[in-house]
Formats: structure tokens, C-alpha cells, sequence
């Protein structure tokens, strides 16, 4: 079953309220960021594609490597599909990225029917594709499909707002982290935005693209 779906800031305004009255410290970054952004993306190959290419890279490098598949046209499924190796190593990806890329676009995956599918069902047909785990899943769930109670939790940047906001000791695991999030359901996905945005505000550096 497909649960909430965050559309526009309005849908922002009315998570941010729900966690504000849910956590006082949650309540607390969310007055200090001010209004969240609403990160969404049409979906598709690319969107995918530049998930993929964000892991495990600074959001500088990421930006990079984005623009040069740009200026060679190779962010749809044919163009990367017929490109070889070659012209995707000379736009910054590595071998291992390369063959995530490759695999994706001939994989024929049903971008459509995923927006009908439940976050579990969404995340499960992504993970089941060379070179994607959970945390680009989640994320495309997040911003490509809007899904609103999806989260990251093996998210640097996450965990480090969540370290730093709850004043915890050490960086939370995914596991941890997970497990605090359940407190944020059915506002996940807006949880993970206050955060990122939370990271910005104290880091004055984007954690996420």
C-alpha cells in the first residue's frame, strides 16, 4: 500500500509540525533551519543513475561528476547503455560505478509501475539491482517517489546531525539511528530533511545533494 506522499512545501509544513509537537528537540532544529526544502526530482534512469554516482563522494565531487555526464549526454538509459567504459571514466566514475551504471541501464527496470508499489516493495525491487543497497534506495524513495515515511539511516550526514542535535557521545549506528527514527513515523522522510538541513545550519556544508 502506497502511504503519504510529499508534494509540495504545504506537505513539508505539516510534517514539521507533527515532529515539532512529536520531539522538542527536533522541534528545536526545525526553528532554527526555517523552511525545509522540498528535494523532489522527476524520478527515472537518471534520477537513479545520480544516486548511484552520489555513494560514497562529497557532495562537491558528486556535483562534478554530474555535470560531466551532463555535458556528454549520458544520463538516460540508451546514451550509458552504448557509451563504454571509457567515455564514463573520463566523466569521473570509477570501475565499480561504471558497471553499477551499465547494469542499470540495461535493466529494464519498470520506473513507472515502482510509484504503485509499497516503500518496502519500492526499496526491495532497487536493492535487487548490482550496485544499489539500501541507502540509495531509500533515498530515491525519498526524493523520486516522495514517499514520506522513508528514511536513510546509513546516512553520514544523518547520523552526524543526529549526533550532534541529541547531544549523543559517539555517531549513531544505522541501527541506532533506525531505531530512533521510529519515533518520527508516519514523518520520516521530513525527519531526514530537518536533519540535513540541521547538518547545513551547524556544518555550513551541504551533507546531501
Amino acid at each position: 500500500m502506497v502511504g503519504r506522499i510529499i508534494e509540495t512545501a504545504d506537505d513539508l509544513a505539516e510534517g514539521a509540525a507533527w515532529l515539532s509537537a512529536r520531539d522538542p528537540r527536533l522541534a528545536r532544529a526545525l526553528a532554527d533551519v526555517g523552511p525545509l526544502p522540498l528535494r523532489r526530482n522527476p524520478g527515472g534512469f537518471g534520477a537513479l543513475l545520480d544516486a548511484i554516482m552520489s555513494q560514497q563522494v562529497s557532495v562537491a565531487s558528486a556535483d562534478a561528476i554530474w555535470r560531466r555526464l551532463e555535458a556528454q549526454g549520458l544520463t538516460e538509459a540508451p546514451a550509458v547503455a552504448a557509451a563504454g567504459e571509457a567515455a564514463l571514466r573520463a566523466c569521473g566514475l570509477s570501475r565499480q560505478k561504471i558497471r553499477y551504471a551499465m547494469a542499470l541501464a540495461s535493466a529494464g527496470l519498470d520506473f513507472d509501475g515502482l510509484a504503485a508499489r509499497s516503500d518496502e516493495e519500492v526499496i526491495a525491487a532497487l536493492v535487487a539491482l548490482p550496485g544499489i543497497g539500501r541507502w540509495t534506495a531509500e533515498i530515491y524513495a525519498m526524493f523520486s517517489l516522495g514517499r514520506a515515511d522513508v528514511f536513510a539511516p546509513g546516512d553520514l550526514a544523518l547520523q552526524e546531525a543526529a549526533r550532534m542535535l541529541f547531544e549523543l557521545e559517539d555517531r549513531p549506528s544505522d541501527r541506532a539511528l533506525r531505531a530512533m527514527a521510529e519515533d518520527w513515523s508516519p514523518w520520516r522522510a521530513v525527519a531526514a530533511r530537518a536533519l540535513w538541513a540541521y547538518y547545513r545550519h551547524v556544518k555550513s556544508r551541504e551533507g546531501i545533494r
